[in-house]
């Protein structure tokens, strides 16, 4: 019993909130317990996060959609990222990310953790590079205890889960980045950061060097260590290769460690993955990992539509889901063009929602066929209302029924309506 005998902090959120996650999740309490005692599950939620409502993240429980939020130096407003906030957790979103890197980002930060009633996450390494950065030098100057020092203290602010790219080793960093290996080699920010510090100090990768101070933090504050991949393929004729693969290995070792110490982990994981590939590298990294809850990004199965990323995205995140993935992190009509809009947040919340839905259906689970029945049994009846209760998006459903809406049937067949001629 090593997680609860060792982390004070997750057995007082289980004695308080484990009764109703357990309603909301229809799993049964003890069953939870031993799953995140088997580290296949976690319990996002920090006790210094003011009014959090904690959730579980990991299989058996409900598959999760994160949402990114957070400004640029070519785009920096705090009140449109907490609106960005508040519409993400209107249109669904279980988790939000703030991965703001300009600014007061300490009062962005403690903002959002006052707007956001479920666990937000961080990426630490971002606020030790931005200083940096604004006074002009190289980020990958930075001392490793700064780095530290910052983990402390947005564990104390209330972060609930911290994106830490400890698996990159110097090996791995240089397959990844020497001439005729990857297309697009490092795209992860705090991995070039990283595979940067290791370069021009030829030392290893400093969060690997010093984890113990991390599981020791972490397990204070029951802050879930969201283990990086910093060397996820960015585009898909990189998915699969050895640096991605080692870093994978490193990351499922990392993890069995903190969880001996009482330390609760996700894996993160692709990325750009062709379509064919989706499952054996889900598969494969599940495997590799133990069955560690799995937070990917998409995975995007093609890298050819800017502008409609969401979609191949949701398409990866869907057979992602089936294959065994726990947890989406959604991507916008933005990705790999421009920070995400306000209709930008929306949309990419709603197509990893739709993914989740499609996958959890396709693997029989009951809530989703639930879902899936009484909407068909809905559009039967021509119960518009019935329809807007279980649709994934009711405001869509007023939204466009709004011209017609005291009609029985659509504005696509009107009277010519397949359901309502057939009628007894």
């Amino acid at each position: 019993m090593s997680l609860f005998h060792h982390n004070a902090a997750l057995r007082q959120l289980c004695d308080t909130h484990l009764p109703a996650l357990a309603r909301e999740e229809g799993l049964c309490e003890n069953d939870i317990r031993a799953t995140l005692e088997q580290g296949t599950m976690v319990l996002l939620g920090n006790p210094a996060h003011p009014g959090l409502a904690p959730i579980l993240v990991g299989q058996p429980a409900r598959v999760k959609v994160n949402a990114n939020i957070g400004n640029s130096a070519m785009r920096n407003s705090v009140p449109c990222e907490l609106r960005k906030l508040a519409i993400a957790l209107e249109a669904g979103a279980d988790t939000v990310m703030d991965l703001s890197i300009a600014g007061d980002l300490a009062a962005i930060r403690l903002a959002m953790l006052k707007d956001c009633p479920r666990p937000l996450g961080t990426v630490p390494l971002y606020a030790v590079a931005q200083k940096y950065i604004d006074a002009g030098k190289d980020p990958a100057l930075f001392d490793p205890q700064e780095l530290l020092d910052e983990v402390q203290a947005q564990a104390e602010q209330g972060v609930d889960f911290m994106t830490l790219h400890c698996g990159i080793t110097e090996r791995a960093a240089r397959w990844a980045t020497e001439e005729n290996g990857r297309v697009m080699g490092i795209v992860s920010r705090g991995g070039a950061i990283l595979a940067r510090w290791m370069r021009s100090r030829k030392k290893e990768n400093p969060l690997l060097e010093r984890y113990d101070d991390l599981i020791a933090i972490a397990r204070k504050h029951n802050v879930t260590l969201s283990l990086g991949d910093a060397l996820r393929p960015g585009a898909g004729a990189d998915a699969g290769d050895a640096a991605q693969i080692e870093e994978v290995i490193v990351l499922g070792r990392l993890a069995r460690r903190a969880l001996a110490e009482g330390v609760q982990c996700m894996i993160e994981g692709p990325g750009h993955v062709p379509m064919h590939e989706v499952t054996a590298q889900i598969q494969s990294i599940k495997k590799l990992t133990r069955g560690a809850p799995l937070y990917v990004l998409g995975p995007l199965v093609i890298d050819s539509c800017p502008g409609y990323d969401h979609i191949a995205g949701a398409i990866g995140g869907a057979l992602g889901v089936q294959a065994g993935v726990d947890f989406l992190c959604y991507l916008t009509p933005a990705e790999h063009l421009t920070l995400p809009d306000m209709n930008d947040v929306k949309a990419g919340v709603m197509a990893s929602r739709i993914a989740a839905q499609a996958g959890e259906a396709a693997l029989g689970r009951a809530h989703a066929l639930r879902r899936e029945t009484t909407m068909s049994k809905a559009r039967k009846n021509l119960d518009w209302e019935g329809m807007k209760a279980v649709a994934l998006d009711p405001g869509m459903v007023d939204e466009r029924r709004a011209e017609h809406a005291k009609e029985e049937v659509c504005a696509m067949c009107g009277e010519f309506c397949a359901v309502k001629m057939l009628r007894p």
